[in-house]
């Protein structure tokens, strides 16, 4: 044998039994079998064997197993973003005449893909109250397929009735999926709130999994076999695939998941809560105060006996509506620690203004306050002290 057939064919193999605190990093496209007998047996679907790279590695299966347990699911899928999550659900469920129903506070590009890319298939969608269990009722017919819940809102933050919307879909006989980036499997159980669950959950682990704002990765969990069964094939069929150091990133994050969202969520709480004394804001919308709009819906998912319940790092402020865009915009601009840009779940604390009437129209009716221009925190790891003297000064220099 030639040296160069040496370098790719080497007799040496590594001895078994070695086992460290992190799951080790399987980077495959290729997977080689023992014999083509073993090749045309394996199976990937039920995680028993491997294939190919695309269908999972050892890393990826491990991910996987780790988020459904998490979130009290059975199985999991994972592709390349949160985004790619809901468009997966959508693609492996909905067929040409069926229609999707989304509620009116939804992340805004699940509402932007109904519009650009259901519609081109013949699918067709509708958008309900959140807060609405009657408006959602109404709005289900013999077309609808799949309902869209998100709890909360991930900009107006209202919390929606939860248990109700997934007992209506249940008796409805219509499948209920739920963003869950929110909750992340740790605020509430999806699939086991007081006796009923939802259908399916999505997951951006680009936030509290991964924690570190340097991931893009999302994932699709049930515990029913048969949906399972139609996302597997969708997933395959589109060719979903998520790198196995992304994968291992994710994995070296999960031990410390907990801590860091009941750490955000502290500094969130009490940061929320100081604002709402601010002469400058009309309302602080954060699911734990009882202001916020769906609080008694929040408690009743989340709140267990003798605990004050998680409330994950992200509020919204609403200012008085005699303040401009343009002084909202100078104390985003002001802020020192909290930085510029969209997501949650890192370190680095986050902050952006949005326009209330072209992310949720209607939420007057929600809130006689939402007149003025609301801005989303995202509360990192830094100290609450030094975040609070960061709003503090802002507030300052932009309105008095």
């Amino acid at each position: 044998m030639v040296t160069t057939t040496k370098l790719i064919h080497h007799p040496y193999k590594p001895p078994e039994g070695f086992e460290a605190p992190q799951v080790p990093t399987y980077q495959a496209s290729t997977v080689i079998f023992p014999s083509v007998a073993s090749m045309r047996s394996t199976q990937w679907k039920n995680k028993t064997g491997y294939t190919y790279g695309l269908h999972g590695t050892p890393t990826t299966f491990t991910l996987e197993e780790r988020i459904a347990s998490i979130e009290g699911a059975l199985y999991c899928q994972l592709v390349p973003s949160g985004l790619a999550a809901i468009a997966l659900v959508n693609l492996s469920l909905l067929k040409s005449g069926d229609e999707v129903l989304i509620p009116s506070n939804v992340y805004g590009p699940n509402i932007a893909l109904a519009k650009g890319e259901l519609e081109r298939y013949n699918i067709t969608h509708q958008v309900y109250d959140p807060l609405s269990l009657g408006d959602l009722a109404q709005k289900i017919t013999p077309l609808t397929r799949l309902v869209w819940i998100e709890a909360p809102g991930s900009v107006t933050m209202e919390f929606p009735d939860l248990i109700g919307i997934t007992k209506l879909c249940a008796d409805k006989g219509v499948i209920s999926a739920l963003d869950n980036t929110w909750g992340a499997g740790l605020a509430f159980n999806a699939f086991n709130m007081k006796g009923v669950g939802v259908d399916l959950t999505v997951q951006a682990l680009t936030k509290y999994p991964s924690g570190g704002g340097d991931v893009l990765m999302g994932s699709v969990c049930t515990r029913n076999t048969e949906l399972d069964q139609h996302i597997k094939l969708t997933h395959m069929r589109l060719g979903y695939g998520v790198g196995s150091d992304d994968a291992q990133t994710v994995l070296r994050s999960l031990p410390t998941m907990a801590l860091r969202y009941k750490a955000q969520d502290r500094t969130a709480r009490q940061l929320a809560r100081a604002l709402s004394n601010e002469s400058a804001i009309a309302q602080v919308l954060h699911p734990a105060l009882v202001s916020s709009p769906g609080h008694l819906h929040w408690s009743e998912c989340c709140v267990q006996a003798g605990e004050q319940g998680l409330a994950a790092s992200i509020f919204s402020v609403i200012f008085k509506p005699e303040y401009t865009q343009a002084q909202v915009d100078k104390f985003c601009d002001a802020l020192k620690y909290f930085k510029i840009g969209y997501s949650w779940g890192g370190p680095v604390s986050l902050v952006v203004p949005y326009d209330l009437n072209t992310i949720r129209p209607g939420f007057e009716k929600q809130s006689t306050l939402a007149q003025g221009c609301l801005v989303r925190f995202c509360v990192g790891l830094e100290d609450e002290a030094d975040l609070w003297d960061d709003l503090k000064r802002s507030l300052q220099i932009a309105f008095d």
